[in-house]
């Protein structure tokens, strides 16, 4: 394998650009991108952006369709640094960890998990069930990784744009790829910590005067 390669998954979960962002990011990186996209993401991607189909198929590398449980990726014989799930429907989070894969993102996670490669699975639902929680327990006892796309506040995003690569930057974190778009504390933010002395000082003395 002389370029590095991964699987990225596009479930039906609210935050199609995830997935488009992770794939363009992925491009940037040299990255060998093999893309899924599961039929109910279609209907987010016609919701939430104004993207088309073929536009982001353009952005991967190689395109699999959901169905193809027969595609090289279903294979453990397939190399690859792992798989990102972004984002990560609770169903298609159930039927990875329940281990009955209905489509080739189910079978591909599957596969990645068998390896002892790196999943993460971007999940997005709110508030959580019993249910959910118990299937992300259940993926992180097999080794995967469950991060839910949460804003950084400290890093004081100036619109919808760097939330997203913030938590894409941090995603890819995750398989020991620096994109350039995580804000790091205390590298691209003012730590507080010494202005936080500084108040509880200056309040000292106030009281002791």
């Amino acid at each position: 394998m002389n370029r590095q390669r991964m699987v990225v998954g596009i479930s039906g979960a609210s935050g199609f650009i995830y997935g488009v962002r992770l794939l363009q990011l992925l491009a940037e990186l040299d990255i060998e991108s093999h893309l899924i996209i599961s039929r109910a993401a279609l209907l987010t991607m016609a919701h939430e952006t104004d993207y088309k189909l073929a536009d982001v198929i353009a952005l991967a590398s190689h395109y699999h369709r959901a169905d193809d449980v027969a595609a090289g990726i279903a294979s453990g014989s397939f190399r690859c640094l792992g798989m990102v799930v972004a984002p990560c429907s609770m169903r298609t989070l159930a039927e990875i960890a329940t281990g009955t894969s209905s489509g080739l993102i189910g079978r591909a996670a599957d596969v990645t998990l068998k390896e002892r490669r790196t999943l993460v699975l971007m999940a997005r639902e709110t508030p959580l069930t019993l249910a959910h929680l118990r299937n992300m327990t259940a993926v992180t006892e097999m080794g995967g990784i469950i991060a839910p796309p949460v804003p950084a506040f400290y890093a004081r995003p100036q619109g919808l744009a760097q939330m997203v690569d913030h938590s894409l930057g941090r995603v890819l974190d995750l398989f020991g790829l620096d994109a350039g778009t995580a804000m790091r504390w205390g590298e691209h933010t003012k730590p507080c910590g010494s202005e936080l002395a500084r108040d509880s000082g200056r309040s000292v003395a106030i009281s002791a005067e």
